[in-house]
């Protein structure tokens, strides 16, 4: 009896080293544990699983995912190039105003360069039957400046010209010439901006005359 009575305890106290074995030394931690451990962080850090979704961008289904690239305000670059496009738009819209409120039309604007500190727009009359009655209109910056001369031309052209500098050629008539038909060549004239002034560096031929050339 007392060789029976010691075994069965012996039995039962192995049986309870067992258990305390089997809770003291774990296995791997099963996949609730695991999860848990990733998620539960001290308090005031950021959970790993949160950061891993930001960089990600994964967001709830039916959402946009932030970026941050999004509202970053656009390049130098860009930003001086649309400020450009625009001021060169406005400029030649307000000196093709300015043209049309003299009573002219600029018929071609290819010789307006935006780009320019000086431009230039050779206006038409937009009364007249023939074509032959131009004026050229200056602008700085897309400041009206005024007009080659108070008196139009029959027939006046840009040669050439650079940011400061614009170069005109008129036609010359003798008195029996036709408008169609000038017979004394061309007078070039340079025009030079020289301290927010327009000047003309050559004479301007006149109007018109009996015993010499005129511009009509």
């Amino acid at each position: 009896m007392v060789l029976v009575a010691t075994m069965a305890a012996t039995a039962i106290l192995g049986g309870c080293g067992g258990a305390t074995k089997t809770v003291s030394v774990a296995g791997s931690p099963t996949t609730s544990q695991a999860t848990a451990a990733t998620t539960t962080q001290p308090t005031g850090s950021t959970p790993a699983t949160r950061t891993a979704t930001t960089t990600t961008g994964t967001t709830p289904a039916g959402t946009t995912p932030a970026a941050t690239t999004r509202t970053a305000p656009e390049p130098a670059f860009a930003e001086k190039e649309k400020a450009g496009s625009a001021t060169s738009t406005e400029g030649l819209s307000a000196a093709l105003a300015v043209v049309h409120a003299h009573g002219y039309v600029a018929k071609d604007t290819v010789d307006y360069h935006p780009n320019q500190t000086l431009r230039v727009l050779i206006g038409t009359g937009a009364n007249s039957n023939d074509g032959y009655d131009k004026q050229a209109f200056f602008f700085v910056d897309g400041r009206y400046l005024g007009t080659d001369s108070s008196r139009p031309s029959a027939m006046v052209s840009v040669v050439s010209q650079s940011d400061t500098e614009v170069t005109l050629a008129y036609s010359l008539y003798r008195s029996n010439d036709p408008l169609c038909c000038p017979g004394g060549g061309q007078a070039k004239v340079r025009f030079q901006l020289n301290n927010g002034q327009l000047t003309p560096l050559d004479p301007i031929p006149p109007v018109s005359s009996t015993t010499g050339l005129g511009r009509q």
